[in-house]
């Protein structure tokens, strides 16, 4: 073994079945991000870029809607470094306003549509934006929080925009303009700014709101660009020829979220047909589209591969990827028996550009090639490096055992807005998962650092219970917690939530439960209460929202 694979034991893996993967892309190209909808649109112009609800659009004509709406923007005065907030669900006008806002040299900053108007404000001051686009739904929340901002222009769109049910252009509500009507009427602006993809912003992503107060993630063209080119188009570089410009992607996370701007950019990189899912909980219409499609990769995260499992899914030909949050072992095997194909999965953070890690072995085994897939969430891509540090002690923990992941690379953020380096410890980005490597240098997330439990001293790694949960036959979902101890002060007790399959209602008991645990974990991890619910709450991006059940359990606590 050389001395680059000891410290990287990662490097050993780089294989697609029998083909080696390279062990670095550097030098990376030194481009604006812009410039992949560029190259696309000039070697596949007539290709489709985007479908939508059936109405399609080539990356010839959408690289004109970018630069139509880019003009319009430079027409109201937006320049290089400026920040131009989007509020839009996954439909085309994310995309087309993505390219736009590049174009002119401006930081995207995308803001989720589930946003309540403190947050929103919270965004869009802290950014200090001067320029919105969002759906004409959105409208009164933009207009209460616009004296607390720096907000001048408000652009506003309606879903059904680029469908085939386009409505009539109506006439702008005072104070606002037309999305459609300013590409319309302004000629495409060639792009003449300036950009040094390392240090110029492409994005300011607010991230953490689900556990704690949102941090602006500074994240540069080259970040982007990098980021890119280092998740599936190397881990498919033997396959580019029949992929690039032919195959298509349906991308059911939302695009304001950095997973599904990944998958968008990956997309637009390449070439290939975005099939866009407006509704991320509409899982009636994912399937409708990945049965009637059969895209060549379907970006999904575990909370709808649950509900998918209810369904009676047909055998596709169709590599799906999970990420956002943890798969449970189950949810995984469920999905792939029914499919007949594997189920892969990637990790990331929005810090880190998004992806650090993906899973080989999946795409290898779709390609008939290994033998036994690994149920991680893969190696670290192409540059990165990472390490695992024992909280303790400090020092980094050996194969098997688990420590806070730290990430490094050319991928990684610049740092927390607006301080350039804040969040980083000497360039290393603390990702708050406990993860594992094995002696193949796969990768396996234990819990969320905050999502871990402490029982009389013993630490209770929650996503684990959720493993064990998940395989009881009746469960459809599940999500552990650690509670307060109202008999021992600082320490925790396990509280399982549960939502049962619709035909084992009324018919499982909390002792069923807890008895099943019994086995399977430490007397001290057993589920100390059960709770039967119709639903979870999730998050924006469809994690289980293990934060806002501790907070009502606590509330609860404290009205006793």
């Amino acid at each position: 073994m050389s001395n680059l694979e000891e410290k990287r034991p990662w490097l050993k893996s780089y294989k697609l079945g029998p083909y080696k993967l390279e062990h670095s892309l550097e030098p990376y190209p030194e481009l604006p991000l812009y410039s992949i909808l560029d190259q696309t649109a000039e070697k596949h112009p007539r290709s489709t870029a985007i479908d939508y609800f059936g109405m399609r659009t080539n990356y010839s004509e959408l690289k004109e809607l970018a630069e139509s709406l880019a003009s319009a923007l430079v027409g109201f005065g937006v320049k290089k470094g400026d920040k131009v907030a989007t509020i839009l669900p996954t439909c085309p006008q994310y995309i087309i306003a993505n390219f736009a806002i590049l174009k002119t040299g401006a930081v995207h900053v995308p803001c989720s549509i589930l946003h309540k108007a403190r947050e929103l404000e919270y965004e869009i001051g802290g950014s200090e934006a001067e320029t919105v686009i969002c759906l004409e739904e959105q409208l009164e929340m933009v207009q209460a929080v616009k004296p607390e901002t720096k907000l001048k222009q408000i652009i506003v769109t309606s879903l059904l925009d680029y469908t085939p049910n386009q409505p009539e252009q109506q006439k702008a509500p005072e104070g606002t303009h037309r999305f459609k009507e300013l590409i319309n009427n302004h000629e495409p602006l060639t792009p003449s700014v300036e950009i040094n993809p390392r240090e110029d912003l492409a994005y300011l992503a607010f991230t953490g709101g689900a556990t704690g107060v949102p941090k602006g993630v500074m994240l540069t063209h080259y970040n982007r660009y990098v980021n890119t080119m280092q998740g599936m188009p190397w881990a498919m570089a033997k396959l580019e020829k029949v992929i690039r410009g032919k195959a298509s992607a349906c991308i059911s996370v939302p695009l304001f979220h950095s997973y599904g701007d990944a998958c968008a950019l990956f997309s637009v990189y390449w070439g290939l047909r975005m099939i866009l899912v407006q509704d991320p909980r509409d899982i009636d219409y994912i399937m409708k589209m990945l049965v009637e499609n059969r895209p060549f990769l379907a970006a999904l995260v575990p909370t709808q591969l649950m509900k998918l499992r209810e369904k009676d899914l047909p055998r596709m030909p169709i590599q799906i990827l999970s990420g956002a949050s943890h798969l449970p072992f189950e949810i995984r095997e469920s999905i792939s028996e029914k499919i007949k194909m594997p189920v892969s999965e990637g990790y990331g953070l929005t810090e880190s550009g998004p992806m650090t890690h993906l899973d080989l072995t999946g795409f290898s085994k779709v390609m008939g090639f290994a033998a036994k897939q690994k149920y991680s969430i893969g190696l670290p891509i192409p540059d990165t490096d990472v390490k695992l540090i024992d909280e303790d002690s400090g020092e980094e923990t050996p194969p098997g055992e688990p420590g806070h992941m730290y990430i490094k690379g050319p991928q990684v953020m610049k740092g927390y807005w607006p301080e350039e380096g804040a969040g980083l410890v000497d360039g290393w980005l603390p990702t708050g998962d406990i993860a594992r490597m094995d002696e193949d240098g796969y990768f396996y997330i234990v819990d969320r650092i905050k999502d871990m439990a402490n029982i009389s001293g013993y630490k209770v790694y929650t996503s684990t219970i959720d493993d064990i949960l998940h395989q009881h036959p009746a469960v459809s979902m599940a999500a552990a917690i650690g509670i307060p101890d109202p008999e021992r002060e600082g320490s925790e007790r396990i509280k399982a939530f549960i939502v049962l399959k619709e035909e084992h209602h009324g018919k499982v008991t909390a002792e069923d439960i807890i008895e099943f645990c019994r086995d399977k974990c430490a007397s001290y991890a057993v589920p100390r209460y059960v709770d039967f619910r119709e639903s979870l709450p999730f998050t924006v991006t469809e994690k289980i929202y293990k934060k806002q059940l501790r907070e009502e359990e606590v509330e609860k606590g404290s009205k006793k």
